[in-house]
């Protein structure tokens, strides 16, 4: 069950600053505090709910396993609607009146990055994000505005970009349309994916860009049809993306779509119809697979009596997962402490640590013991670079008859670096 926290007292603290450098640097006080900065409501609602159960399931077996110093820990998780001020807001409240230790969030790019520039990193306190792939993020990295504060589990935007440009070639879809979310992320990757296109022989033929939560996207269905393309990329999240779907099937478009990760969800095949949908294909990051991830699988299946395949279950666990090993390995709870032991969770030659309380359990034992952990997680391996990035395989979905999100191939880190090679160069 998702537990939230109220944003009434929010607005109370516009223009106020509590920050200190550093902030929050403490000794472990019960409870340890974790903020969650996630969409609950609004355009990526249905998304957001199973992101928010792995992030408590993550807290649950950081509890079951030991905590954090001795501590039980408490998740704060705000929702921020979808919306950057809104987010801010929240991330604010968490940091200056909760006064947590770190924050996992936000899904969507144009979320993130604001409560990054103006919460977080100024306050000194680590963030990570499960599902943020805008380029920005690293390029803030290299120019040294994150202090070193953000971490993500989740690959930058070229590997949402580069496969499905790869696959639409393949099936001779060398005229695609894109119509796409008017944000960090929505830009960024069509950019991607143009470059890709244009590189492996094909073309985007008009990209079209949409404003969240409106009630009809007839106008950008429309100029998008007439450039009569092959296929249409669709870049958006369940409920804008069942909108357009439904729309650009009705005004006669080609049932060839592309769908972007975030529309791997059973709300969009059932708000748009799955017989619509037989001929459409997506991408999405994968998990390296293995046991770490079959039990998370178990674990979070038998806790929510949900499936747990979607965009940013499996990032958001080990986001959170992280967290609770760093703040473990950290030898005080002040900001500065959790980002320098944030690389330390995945040490060469470390002992191996998997998924689950036991798992996290035997972490401890070995923190304590002052030796080295590596973990892999539900994603797999996490190693992140000097900017916080990671890197991952990829994996090719469609839609059966019955409605089912089917997966129909893999790429490996082989094939995905080739594929990057071929692309970049």
């Amino acid at each position: 069950m998702i537990r939230f926290h109220s944003l009434l007292a929010v607005g109370m603290l516009a223009g106020a600053s509590l920050y200190t450098t550093g902030a929050q640097a403490q000794d472990a006080t019960c409870p340890v505090r974790i903020g969650g900065v996630l969409s609950l409501t609004g355009s990526m609602g249905a998304v957001g709910k199973n992101i928010a159960n792995s992030a408590q399931l993550a807290i649950d077996h950081i509890n079951e396993g030991g905590g954090i110093k001795g501590c039980k820990v408490e998740f704060l998780l705000r929702d921020d609607q979808g919306q950057p001020n809104v987010g801010v807001d929240a991330a604010k409240f968490l940091v200056e009146v909760d006064r947590v230790s770190a924050i996992t969030g936000a899904i969507s790019s144009g979320v993130t990055i604001p409560i990054l520039t103006s919460v977080t990193a100024p306050a000194g306190i680590p963030q990570i994000g499960c599902c943020s792939s805008a380029p920005v993020l690293t390029d803030l990295a290299k120019q040294g505005k994150t202090g070193g504060y953000f971490f993500r589990t989740f690959p930058s935007v070229k590997n949402l970009a580069y496969p499905p440009a790869s696959v639409a070639i393949e099936k001779g879809l060398k005229r695609v349309a894109v119509i796409y979310i008017n944000t960090d992320y929505g830009t960024s990757l069509v950019k991607d994916f143009s470059a890709a296109m244009k590189t492996l022989g094909g073309e985007v033929v008009s990209s079209v860009a949409f404003n969240e939560n409106q009630a009809s996207y007839r106008a950008e269905v429309s100029t998008a049809l007439a450039s009569k393309p092959d296929a249409v990329f669709l870049v958006a999240f369940p409920q804008d993306g069942a909108t357009l779907a439904r729309e650009w099937i009705s005004l006669g478009g080609t049932r060839k779509l592309i769908l972007n990760n975030a529309l791997r969800s059973a709300d969009f095949v059932k708000a748009v119809g799955a017989q619509y949908l037989t001929e459409s294909f997506g991408t999405d990051n994968a998990s390296a697979g293995g046991p770490e991830l079959d039990t998370f699988r178990g674990l979070y299946e038998a806790a929510y009596k949900v499936s747990a395949e979607g965009p940013g279950i499996y990032n958001e666990y080990d986001a959170v997962m992280v967290l609770g090993l760093a703040m473990n390995i950290a030898p005080d709870l002040s900001g500065a402490a959790i980002r320098d032991s944030i690389r330390k969770i995945h040490t060469s030659g470390g002992t191996a640590i998997g998924t689950g309380p036991e798992a996290f359990a035997e972490a401890l034992k070995t923190i304590k013991e002052g030796k080295p952990i590596r973990y892999n997680g539900a994603t797999g391996p996490l190693e992140f670079d000097a900017y916080g990035d990671v890197t991952g395989p990829a994996l090719t979905w469609s839609i059966g008859e019955d409605g089912a999100l089917k997966i129909d191939s893999k790429l490996s880190m082989q094939d995905m670096q080739a594929l990057f090679k071929k692309i970049d160069g």
